[in-house]
């Protein structure tokens, strides 16, 4: 490998290139855009550009593309080249500002969710200058908005930078209010965990439900799976190795911070996580990480697969969002200090935090919501589906006594003691952690543990950062008009606490009791995407958008019907190829064995009557029982996915195709799970669960 430093950052027009490239006027102006949110001047815009395309020559490039996050979730990108002709025969290489700032790529394919006509092409992308431009495959690929011709945002990159703005604003008017008048802007900083899995890419090609669906729709429980706990930090198997040295040059050169890899729970499982950036920078990177583990992967033979639920019986791949707040002289605004209990401005942080998630669980839920992420909620791998904070024993006990109106005991720094004297002793945490928690405080953090492993994080920052800031907004009204504001803060975060302690909860979230305890609290327990997705839509929620400038209410719509039809599709595919593989390959593989086994029972008999055919016979009867049950449930399964039905709306539809196409996908795989274990493995139509996680070595 390179030398790191060096390579860090390689293929990124970043501030060092920019400070070493661009005039100090040009400099300056792009420093002020960048970091205070004012307005670039045209003619500044072409210097940058002109810049730009020298950097991206000299490095290799010969085309350049608005790289942007349409509402597929996935990137998009359309490349143009830097030639442009002059005297008829020749060409030079071009650039201009006009080119930098705006692009105009055909909106008619991309999800609107009503917002657009089919016939209504027209579509902008506009350039984000906080997030740097950067070079892959030879293309200079600058960082985009993409909106509509009358304006709404299309993507999810615009949602997220107005929820930045929105932040930004109310945390400002909190922070003035504690004298604080050094900070010019507060930013919320990411760092998103990945989770992943590594297949051999020549299994992976033979199972149509990975190629279709990314998951595994039929498949017995392997001999072994994660029972031992093996796998969870164990060493590095060679091809994983070589892979993730790769993935970390790749990531490196494209300054993206991968700091932390390791193996997973499940067999061929792993993680790899980054150093905490700004939410809209660690969003543009989680969607680079995901690009670039799929084409690393196929380099070493692998396929990288990032689906939310791969494999049933095993853990799936979530996303912990690591959120925070923190001011442009580097204060984080979630840091408790020495002494919290003393420390009112991180106290009203938090309880703005607290009342945000308590009165907006439903923004929350529906953040992560999916038909990937449905399967994986709730399954004693991943928090449940209903929201909770943990907060630890150390701050639920100055809450507690900010509550009852008692002063807060200090306590002393405790040091681990261990039982040797050959270790260290080391100061112990003022927290444990809860894995089993949705929402976790861990030090100066809180780590959102619902995303889903595919998705983009934009949502969840967008749906986190707008919560927050309306908490601010209001709390910041009251203060602004107090007369005594030391009684009136006071009074506010214990009103708050009081109001909202319902949300805190730092026991075990699998415990079967916590259903119950939740439902007591009055708090929500949306199992599917479909139950989630109505709350998006209620007016008290679109006002909230609408309040902050985050969303229209247009937009608001468009996206829910977007997440509806989304799930339904996605459940009709996997429908179609569970389908599809049975009809085709189990069913026809069964039938082969068992005419195999008739033969052998037959000649046995031919030979010598008396030879027992006992095993043939049993083995028979149980394919056969088995084989035609799995026949009616997948006949049943085609005509529920094949209806003919008319559906009033989309929500409609999307709850027909939970309630009843998902539900016979289930009895359908619970008959194929039977069956296949009984095929002879010369028989078997795909690679079994046994072969796919433990393939690589």
């Amino acid at each position: 490998m390179s030398n790191i430093p060096e390579l860090f950052g390689s293929m990124v027009f970043n501030d060092t290139v920019m400070k070493a490239r661009l005039p100090k006027s040009a400099y300056k102006a792009l420093k002020e855009t960048r970091e205070q949110g004012k307005t670039l001047d045209p003619k500044v815009a072409d210097v940058v550009a002109n810049a730009m395309k020298e950097w991206a020559l000299e490095k290799g490039a010969t085309h350049f593309t608005h790289w942007f996050q349409p509402m597929t979730g996935i990137t998009a990108e359309k490349h143009d080249s830097f030639i442009s002709p002059i005297d008829g025969e020749r060409v030079i290489m071009e650039f201009s500002g006009k080119e930098l700032i705006k692009g105009e790529p055909d909106a008619s394919s991309f999800p609107s969710g009503g917002l657009r006509a089919t016939f209504e092409a027209r579509g902008y992308t506009a350039w984000d200058p906080t997030s740097d431009a950067f070079i892959k495959e030879n293309s200079l690929c600058i960082p985009t908005a993409f909106y509509s011709y009358g304006g709404e945002a299309l993507d999810k990159k615009t949602p997220l930078l107005r929820s930045m703005d929105a932040v930004n604003k109310q945390a400002l008017r909190i922070l003035r209010l504690f004298g604080n008048t050094e900070a010019v802007r507060v930013t919320t900083t990411v760092g998103p965990e990945q989770e992943y899995f590594l297949i051999d890419k020549a299994l992976y090609e033979k199972r149509k439900d990975l190629i279709y669906t990314g998951r595994t729709l039929i498949g017995a429980k392997p001999p072994k799976g994660q029972e031992l706990d093996d796998h969870y930090f164990g060493a590095l198997k060679p091809r994983v190795a070589s892979f993730m040295a790769d993935l970390n040059e790749e990531l490196w050169k494209l300054g993206i911070l991968a700091k932390t890899e390791h193996n997973e729970v499940a067999p061929s499982q792993h993680e790899l996580a980054p150093i905490f950036t700004s939410s809209n920078i660690a969003t543009d990177h989680n969607q680079l990480v995901m690009e670039v583990m799929k084409k690393v992967a196929i380099k070493h033979g692998l396929t990288c697969l990032l689906h939310e639920k791969p494999f049933a019986g095993i853990n799936g791949n979530g996303k912990h969002n690591n959120w925070s707040m923190s001011t442009d002289k580097g204060e984080n605004l979630l840091e408790p200090g020495e002494t919290p209990s003393e420390n009112a401005q991180f106290l009203l942080f938090l309880a703005a935090v607290i009342k945000a998630v308590d009165e907006h669980q439903d923004l929350l839920r529906i953040s992560v919501a999916s038909a990937a992420n449905d399967h994986r909620l709730g399954a004693n791998e991943a928090p449940p589906a209903i929201v909770s904070m943990f907060v630890g024993e150390d701050l639920k006990e100055i809450l507690d006594a900010i509550e009852a109106g008692k002063p807060c005991v200090k306590k002393d720094r405790v040091f681990m003691e261990i039982g040797t004297d050959v270790l260290p002793k080391t100061p112990k945490d003022t927290t444990d952690r809860n894995r089993t928690s949705p929402f976790a405080f861990t030090g100066n953090k809180f780590e959102f543990r619902m995303a889903g492993s595919s998705d983009s994080i934009a949502c969840p920052n967008m749906m986190l950062n707008t919560i927050i800031a309306d908490a601010l907004c209001e709390f910041a009204d009251q203060l602004e008009k107090a007369d005594d504001f030391k009684g009136t803060l006071n009074t506010l975060i214990q009103k708050t606490i009081k109001e909202h302690k319902r949300i805190i909860f730092n026991g075990n979230n699998y415990a079967p009791e916590w259903i119950d305890e939740a439902a007591k609290r009055g708090l929500l327990n949306l199992h599917s995407t479909v139950e989630a997705l109505p709350y998006y839509i209620k007016p008290e929620n679109i006002a909230l958008f609408e309040k902050h400038g985050v969303l229209t209410k247009t937009e608001v719509v468009s996206r829910y019907e977007i997440q509806l039809e989304n799930y339904y599709k996605q459940v009709g595919i996997e429908a179609f190829t569970m389908v599809d593989m049975i009809r085709k390959d189990l069913l026809p593989a069964a039938a082969s064995y068992m005419k195999d086994l008739s033969e052998t029972a037959n000649g046995k008999k031919q030979l010598c009557p008396d030879l027992c055919c006992g095993y043939e016979e049993a083995l028979l009867k149980k394919l056969s029982e088995l084989s035609s049950e799995l026949y009616e449930k997948v006949e049943a399964l085609d005509s529920a996915v094949n209806t003919d039905r008319e559906f009033k709306d989309t929500l409609e539809q999307a709850q027909y195709f939970r309630n009843t196409v998902f539900a016979k996908m289930a009895k359908t795989r619970t008959v194929a799970d039977k069956l296949e274990p009984l095929l002879g493995s010369d028989y078997l139509p795909y690679p079994t669960y046994g072969e796919l996680l433990f393939s690589v070595v």
